[in-house]
C-alpha cells in the first residue's frame, strides 16, 4: 500500500517508489547473506552459461530479511522477465495456468508467502516444475478430457516465512534452497548508510549505528526508522542524524535499546504482569493485547524468543528472567527456579 507522505527530491515521487530504490540491484549491491550470496553466483553463472533456465529455488527465512531482493536480483542477474504474485493470490487451478502460460522463455516467477498456497493447487506445479508440462482438464462429466500444455523453461522462485508450512513433495522440488538468517548490527549499520545516501540522507555513523541497533536485525525494519528518524532530524536538528538525536526519535517512536516496540512490551507486560509470568495461552494473550493470534506469532513472538524473552511450552508462553529484567521488574521465586 502506498505510503501518503511525500519527500522533496529532484523529482517528487510517492514513498513506495523509495521503498522500491532501497532494493538492491545486484548481488554486489546485497548487504548481508554471505553464504547464500556466494552460492546463488555459482548457480547463476552455470545457468547463464548453459543458456538453461536457473532450477527452481526456495527462499525461507522471517520477513523482512531480503527474500524479495533476492528474487529481483536474480532475474536481473538472468536477464529474464520477473513475475511476481503471492499465494493468498492464487485461489483456483484457472490462476496457476494464467501465470504459467503466459510465462517467457527463461522468466523468473516468483510466489511470495507460497506457504499459503492451497494444498489443492500445490499439483498444478508438480508437473510444471519438474517437466514444464501442464495437464488442463477440458469439459466436464464423461465427455471431460485432459490436454496437455508444454511451457517454456522458467524458474520457480518460493519465499516463505514458515517452511515448516510446506509440503514434502512440493519442497523437494526446488532444486536450490536457502534459509536466510537475522543481519548483524555492523551490516545493519551498512544497509542504513546506503539507503541514507539514497533518500539524501545527513546521517554520521553514530546515529547509523543507533539505527541499526534497535532494527531487530531486519533490513527492512532498519528502512522504516531510518525514514521516521529522518522526519524527526528535519523538524527537530536541522536534517542532520547523529547518535543523540536517532535515540530521541526512537525514544519518541517508543522503540527502546532491543528494538523493542510498544506492543513487544505490552506482551511481555500481559506475561508477567497479568499471569505471574505464565504460562499463557496464546487465545489468552492475544485477547490481553488486542491483537489477532496470527500476527503476535509470526510478527511478534519470533523475535521475542530470538532475544531468550519468552519460551514456549506445552501450556503456553512463559516470560524468562531476561523478560522481567527488560521491564524493570523483580522475578518471582518460580521464575528464578525455572530459569
Amino acid at each position: 500500500m502506498a505510503d501518503p507522505e511525500r519527500i522533496q527530491t529532484p523529482t517528487t515521487l510517492p514513498e513506495d517508489d523509495f521503498e522500491r530504490s532501497l532494493r538492491p540491484q545486484g548481488l554486489d549491491d546485497f548487504v548481508g547473506q554471505d553464504a547464500v550470496k556466494a552460492q546463488l553466483a555459482v548457480s547463476l553463472e552455470a545457468a547463464v552459461a548453459r543458456e538453461e533456465a536457473l532450477d527452481h529455488v526456495l527462499l525461507a527465512g522471517p520477513p523482512g530479511l531480503g527474500k524479495t531482493s533476492l528474487a529481483q536480483i536474480i532475474a536481473a542477474e538472468l536477464g529474464a522477465p520477473f513475475i511476481q504474485t503471492a499465494g493468498p493470490a492464487l485461489e483456483r487451478k484457472g490462476d496457476v495456468a494464467a501465470f504459467l502460460t503466459a510465462l517467457e522463455p527463461g522468466s523468473v516467477f516468483f510466489v511470495d508467502e507460497i506457504h499459503r498456497l492451497p494444498r489443492a493447487l500445490e499439483e498444478t506445479f508438480y508437473p510444471a516444475m519438474e517437466d514444464r508440462r501442464l495437464p488442463i482438464t477440458v469439459g466436464q462429466g464423461a465427455g471431460a478430457r485432459v490436454v496437455t500444455l508444454d511451457l517454456p523453461p522458467f524458474t520457480l522462485i518460493g519465499a516463505t516465512t514458515r517452511a515448516g508450512l510446506l509440503t514434502t513433495p512440493l519442497r523437494d522440488r526446488f532444486g536450490i534452497q536457502h534459509r536466510l538468517d537475522p543481519y548483524s548490527e555492523l551490516e545493519l549499520g551498512q544497509i542504513v548508510r546506503r539507503s541514507a545516501r539514497i533518500l539524501g540522507v545527513d546521517i554520521d555513523d553514530g546515529g547509523a549505528h543507533a539505527i541499526s541497533a534497535r532494527s531487530r536485525g531486519t533490513p527492512r525494519v532498519a528502512n522504516r526508522l531510518l525514514k521516521r528518524v529522518r522526519d524527526f532530524a528535519e523538524v527537530r536538528a536541522a536534517g542532520h542524524i547523529s547518535s543523540d538525536v536517532a535515540d530521541a526519535a526512537l525514544d519518541l517512536l517508543e522503540v527502546d535499546h532491543q528494538g523493542l516496540d510498544r506492543l513487544d512490551r505490552a506482551i511481555l507486560l500481559v506475561i508477567c504482569e497479568k499471569f505471574g509470568g505464565g504460562p499463557v495461552g496464546l487465545s489468552t494473550l492475544a485477547i490481553g493485547v488486542g491483537e489477532e493470534q496470527d500476527t503476535i506469532e509470526d510478527v511478534y513472538e519470533p523475535y521475542l524468543l530470538q532475544m531468550g524473552l519468552i519460551q514456549r511450552t506445552p501450556r503456553g508462553r512463559v516470560a524468562t528472567v531476561r523478560a522481567w529484567e527488560h521491564l524493570g521488574l523483580a522475578p518471582p521465586p518460580s521464575a528464578l527456579g525455572l530459569f
